[in-house]
């Protein structure tokens, strides 16, 4: 099933999303499994729980949950892209079983529960997610909406581990310097804007909202990266997406994979990470 929320994303974040999903699909990495099993952690136990992805891309998160929590009962999906919930949907739908799913093409802001059928309860999410996905979102809206439909003693989970433009290791640097030589210095974010870091970190937003009890677990990642995953890899990014080169994209994609070649030992490379998940839930008090 999938439905639109009003207002629906606007025809800027549909094309800078839309273009990526395939390379999104196939050279994004993963969530690490202790992540993975925080998350189903705070699953267990429940009767028919209900995840509420945000910004959910190809559908990773949903994904991994399902295998990991087996009473899982509903999915529901948020992205601004239909490109992107056309590859969810198709990741999700073998594995699904008895449990249902909704994508829902919206902001995450403005994300609204469907109605329910007559003698149907509303659904209650027991956990949001947001992964590497939060800094593209209004986060104090966000969290706002997690307070107004989500299930009392519900869990919302923050997570990511930057990206290969924020990587330290000499192979990143070597490479981030070659996409400035093309773009310009400053980190772009799709074709009409530029990133800029926002004004208040996560755990700053979630202190301001309704879940202000907040851990924060780190799992240190090692990943593995060919020369041409990691040219794949920038397609599906917002910082050296193909259309930001325009004709001068094949010329890009020629150097950097002759840069990351004189960088790889035994034809790989090597990125040294940290997974980072904050966990946040509502004072005890207030459930």
């Amino acid at each position: 099933m999938t439905h639109s929320s009003v207002p629906a994303p606007s025809p800027d974040q549909e094309t800078l999303f839309a273009a990526a999903a395939a390379d999104y699909a196939r050279y994004r990495p993963g969530v690490p499994e202790a992540a993975v099993r925080l998350l189903a952690d705070t699953l267990r136990g429940r009767a028919d729980p209900v995840l509420l992805d945000l910004g959910t891309g190809t559908g990773q998160v949903p994904l991994a949950l399902r295998h990991a929590v087996p009473d899982l009962a509903h999915i529901e999906a948020v992205d601004v892209s239909r490109q992107m919930l056309d590859r969810a949907r198709a990741a999700l739908a073998p594995v699904l079983g008895r449990c249902t799913l909704t994508l829902v093409h919206a902001t995450a802001d403005e994300y609204q529960p469907p109605a329910p059928q007559p003698g149907e309860a509303v659904l209650r999410p027991a956990l949001v997610t947001c992964c590497r996905s939060y800094h593209w979102m209004p986060g104090p809206a966000v969290l706002d909406m997690a307070d107004r439909v989500t299930a009392p003693d519900a869990a919302v989970a923050i997570m990511g581990d930057g990206s290969l433009w924020t990587h330290q290791a000499e192979w990143t640097r070597a490479l981030r310097e070659v996409i400035q030589a093309y773009l310009g210095s400053e980190r772009r974010a799709g074709t009409r804007t530029t990133y800029t870091e926002p004004r208040r970190s996560y755990q700053e937003d979630l202190a301001a909202s309704a879940f202000t009890e907040v851990s924060e677990h780190r799992y240190p990642v090692a990943r593995t990266w060919t020369p041409a995953a990691v040219v794949g890899y920038l397609r599906s990014t917002s910082f050296a997406h193909p259309d930001l080169f325009q004709e001068r994209h094949e010329a890009f994609e020629a150097e950097a994979h002759h840069l990351l070649d004189t960088y790889a030992k035994d034809g790989t490379l090597q990125e040294e990470a940290v997974f980072t998940v904050l966990l946040a839930r509502r004072p005890k008090a207030a459930s």
